[in-house]
């Protein structure tokens, strides 16, 4: 495959996958409906790998008011380049962080790691110090050098004022993988401490913020617990559900004909629809994007996908589940269709209730919607080969279960 465009397995960095000439599948039209859907707070929930975190770099790319001339040049043939909102490249500061890697096992340690991301994002914009007045500074400083008194709850509302004093313009902030250290604490046991911490993290940027032009978040659940969005007005919040935004989050059909024909491998295109096709978000038929990636690296195939985490949650709920939950999960098994009532919240807690587990198995990718019934009962079935492969391995190791005679390699 010589001078073939790099494979960018792992790298979401918009401005990496495009300057180190990487494979991109062009979703900047997802920045045109952003523009285009006035609601002032945004949520994407899709499972973990399907391309949420190179969104939401192509976001702070696109709107930065830093390097915007530079920046410019990332979406140089891309379908954004000749949209009407071109017009708003470059115009904004943004805040964003990312919260993947915010996997720890203490409340301290988390409020230390959460300090140095915070740190790090006000670290590029040092410059702003300039107009602060003297508390202003002092405010600054103290989450800048992660000192001991810093109140890092109020951190990405302080930066947003800061950065409204210095530009004069409203601020965009993007929070990606919301969820990540509310799931992880759960599993540490810390949850109370870590949900209480993130009411006012989250809900001070987002709430009643003068200085906010617009705020995006992703993350795999709406937690129904956090309260971090129920008072919040001109919310909007997109799951695999809806059909709005669907065909951002994975890949599409003929994306996926198109990369495997670009790397010579179009012969496989049966087997790796089998493999890592399967989910539907809203109307819309997706693959898996990272298995799709590392099948045309090694050109095997295999579960690449689940192999990603620990899965701990559902493990755990696995474990705690009775009986009927293992049937109705043999039915999925032997291909069967399964209706259920799908919350758009989820609980985060082990004991759940039998349509909250299949909601969280729904919302996490380890199973995918076949057709919408009522207002919220949906048929559900496992996505594909992949996920299979994970059930039943899962099933052996909890004991609980054993393995259904159909399943073969």
């Amino acid at each position: 495959m010589f001078n073939k465009k790099g494979i960018g397995i792992g790298n979401d960095d918009f401005k990496d996958v495009i300057t180190q000439d990487c494979y991109f599948v062009d979703k900047s039209k997802f920045i045109e409906e952003i523009l285009n859907d006035k609601a002032k707070i945004k949520l994407f929930c899709r499972p973990r790998r399907f391309g949420k975190t190179l969104n939401m770099s192509m976001l702070k790319y696109f709107f930065d008011i830093r390097n915007k001339i530079e920046n410019r040049k990332l979406f140089s043939g891309l379908y954004i380049e000749s949209s009407p909102v071109i017009e708003e490249q470059g115009k904004y500061p943004v805040i964003f962080i990312t919260l993947k890697g915010l996997k720890v096992s203490t409340y301290t340690e988390m409020l230390k790691k959460v300090g140095g991301i915070l740190a790090k994002e006000f670290n590029k914009f040092v410059h702003v110090r300039e107009v602060l007045n003297q508390k202003e500074l002092k405010d600054f400083d103290n989450i800048w050098l992660e000192k001991k008194e810093a109140d890092f709850s109020r951190g990405l509302k302080d930066l947003s004022e800061f950065l409204k004093k210095y530009y004069d313009k409203k601020v965009i902030v993007l929070i990606d993988e919301y969820d990540t250290p509310l799931l992880t604490a759960h599993e540490f046991g810390y949850y109370n401490e870590a949900l209480q911490f993130f009411k006012m993290f989250y809900g001070d940027v987002l709430k009643s913020n003068e200085t906010l032009q617009m705020g995006v978040l992703t993350g795999i659940i709406r937690v129904a617990q956090a309260g971090i969005f129920s008072d919040l007005n001109n919310f909007y919040s997109n799951t695999i559900l809806e059909n709005e935004y669907s065909k951002y989050f994975g890949l599409l059909e003929n994306e996926v004909e198109e990369i495997l024909k670009y790397y010579e491998v179009e012969y496989k295109l049966d087997d790796v629809r089998e493999w890592y096709n399967g989910y539907t978000f809203g109307n819309t038929q997706v693959y898996n994007p990272w298995s799709i990636l590392h099948f045309v690296r090694v050109k095997e195939l295999s579960p690449f996908w689940v192999n990603t985490s620990s899965n701990y949650l559902i493990r755990e709920i696995l474990k705690n589940s009775n009986q009927e939950v293992f049937k109705n999960l043999e039915k999925l098994f032997n291909k069967e269709e399964l209706l259920t009532r799908v919350d758009s919240n989820v609980e985060v807690h082990t004991h759940l209730a039998e349509n909250e587990i299949y909601s969280l198995m729904l919302y996490s990718g380890y199973l995918t919607l076949k057709e919408k019934i009522t207002s919220d009962i949906y048929s559900i079935r496992i996505p594909n080969k992949e996920i299979m492969s994970f059930f039943h391995t899962t099933f052996i190791s909890i004991g609980n279960y054993s393995a259904v005679s159909f399943y073969k390699k």
